[in-house]
């Protein structure tokens, strides 16, 4: 028997940014007409790693910085699904680091939803690897994800949108999902969200924000430039908001998924299924 859950209620603080990333994922699923029952959105650990509970989709809860190996793993298992993975600064910029950097070379048509508070607000407000608190104390300087995605190779799809400039957010989740969709490669979205309670940007930020899709000289095709205008921005005190990259790569099933080829055997792997099987292979290594 099939249980059907409806989506919750959030349980973020009054003002949490998080809001805004999840009023424009439901605005961009009902836009592109996708069923809640071919969308897989998984979330992993911190405030954002309740995402999954207030959308209507399958939802999946991942451990700690995990969520990316098991997002691709349920789109290589599914590729009809439409999988989003969802987390904060950080969980995908701290433990979750290698898995993001890998996933962005190998470019399997998964959607991330990065929220970047810049702050553990979960754990009560310590420094995250985007914190600009840090730099106060001497500390190297804040992360940022999309000059890191512009050096990995194999990167199809870089933007970054701020939850107050809920347009501009809108259609960027829009433009990520029809690029995984389209079995384009890996998409990449980190949303300035503020913490309202431990770490309030929204007047810094949205002072400081720079809209590159308004910029004439500006080319999301070319990463040269890209990096360039990221670098440029840091060093003016201004942050690059809107689609930052978007290129063209073979994605990581291209290689292997054929017309009408179907979801991975789950049952060929259930131990139930394969009892005598399972006590040869414990056997042979007995004798």
């Amino acid at each position: 028997m099939t249980t059907t859950f409806t989506p919750k209620d959030p349980v973020w603080c009054s003002g949490c940014g998080h809001y805004g990333v999840r009023g424009a994922l439901v605005n961009a699923l009902s836009e592109l007409d996708i069923p809640a029952h071919e969308t897989f959105l998984l979330a992993g650990i911190g405030c954002s790693g309740s995402i999954q509970n207030n959308v209507n989709a399958y939802g999946y809860h991942s451990m700690h910085g995990r969520v990316l190996p098991t997002a691709i793993g349920a789109a290589i298992a599914n590729p009809d699904l439409t999988v989003i993975a969802a987390g904060g600064d950080g969980d995908g910029y701290a433990i979750g680091m290698g898995h993001f950097a890998h996933a962005i070379h190998r470019n399997a048509s998964v959607l991330y939803i990065l929220m970047n508070n810049a702050a553990y607000g979960l754990t009560k407000g310590q420094d995250s690897p985007t914190s600009e608190l840090a730099q106060v104390a001497g500390h190297s300087p804040a992360l940022d994800g999309m000059s890191m995605g512009l050096s990995i190779p194999g990167a199809t799809f870089l933007a970054r949108g701020f939850t107050r400039w809920s347009d501009q957010l809108n259609g960027l989740l829009i433009q990520g999902l029809e690029h995984v969709r389209a079995k384009k490669g890996f998409a990449f979205l980190e949303v300035l969200s503020p913490c309202v309670t431990y770490n309030d940007t929204y007047p810094d930020w949205d002072a400081q924000m720079y809209n590159v899709d308004e910029d004439p000289d500006f080319s999301c095709t070319d990463r040269g430039i890209a990096f360039q205008t990221i670098e440029r921005l840091r060093s003016e005190g201004r942050i690059a908001s809107g689609l930052i990259h978007q290129g063209e790569q073979s994605a990581f099933e291209a290689n292997w998924i054929k017309e009408g080829l179907c979801p991975a055997n789950l049952e060929a792997h259930e131990p139930q299924k394969n009892l005598d099987t399972l006590h040869d292979i414990m056997t042979s290594y007995s004798t």
